[in-house]
């Protein structure tokens, strides 16, 4: 059998399965567009991870995917939103939002939720918060959150705390900011708040309090578990860049 009737054969065949998992966009242009090297693409990023089944493998796959066709998942949100008009529906289309600019139709979702008597809870006021200062409207996230600390004075989020410090760092009111990463040091999960605390010293001319901060962070990384340290990495490269900068 000649060795073009079998890529157009393969082709065919990877197309269907494309269009049959709901998948026929963007996939069929690249099969199409670019033989051979198109169908190995699709059976790399799309068919070797349901064989394999492995998280970090379907992880990968989605960072693919979604650089591919980074509204996919934005267009299968926003129809189903169309189908049945749910809190839930509209909150998953509007993190999406977030997650891909969207950030002027994030903030009307969560508008929306936050109208109806069923959505008026804090969770949805952090997210209208975030697409504002994700806007880099920091001035209205700082409002939205203060807001929401009103409404709900016993919700306790160090996700909303971190997004409150961000905003005053980029409101200008950097002592206010710098009270806020501290404050957060003793309780929020993970590296960030930490890291963006020693950059806001290093900003501030706070030299040698920004090199203790970044010091002792990675100190402590270096005492953790392959896991912990590989979770964080993008923060120990960070810090490991701050010191030397």
């Amino acid at each position: 059998m000649p060795v073009a009737l079998i890529v157009l054969l393969l082709e065919i065949s990877l197309i269907y399965h494309a269009a049959r998992t709901g998948r026929l966009r963007p996939w069929a242009f690249i099969i199409l567009l670019a033989p051979l090297i198109g169908s190995l693409a699709y059976i790399v990023v799309e068919l070797v991870p349901e064989w394999l089944g492995s998280h970090d493998v379907q992880k990968a796959r989605k960072r693919v995917a979604n650089k591919l066709d980074p509204e996919k998942q934005y267009r299968e949100l926003s129809d189903r939103l169309v189908i049945t008009d749910t809190i839930a529906n509209r909150a998953a289309l509007a993190a999406e939002c977030v997650e891909i600019g969207r950030f002027d139709e994030a903030e009307h979702h969560y508008d929306h939720i936050l109208s109806l008597p069923m959505g008026h809870d804090a969770i949805y006021a952090l997210g209208k918060a975030k697409a504002q200062f994700a806007r880099k409207r920091p001035a209205e996230a700082l409002a939205t959150l203060d807001d929401l600390q009103r409404t709900w004075p016993d919700y306790n989020s160090a996700e909303a705390h971190l997004v409150y410090a961000r905003a005053l760092e980029g409101a200008g009111r950097t002592d206010e900011a710098l009270e806020e990463y501290q404050a957060l040091l003793d309780y929020a999960p993970g590296a960030e708040a930490r890291v963006r605390y020693g950059m806001l010293l290093k900003l501030a001319g706070r030299l040698a309090d920004a090199r203790h901060v970044f010091n002792e962070f990675l100190i402590q990384m270096r005492r953790q578990p392959k896991h912990v340290r590989k979770a964080q990495a993008e923060w120990i490269a960070i810090a490991e860049k701050q010191i030397v900068g």
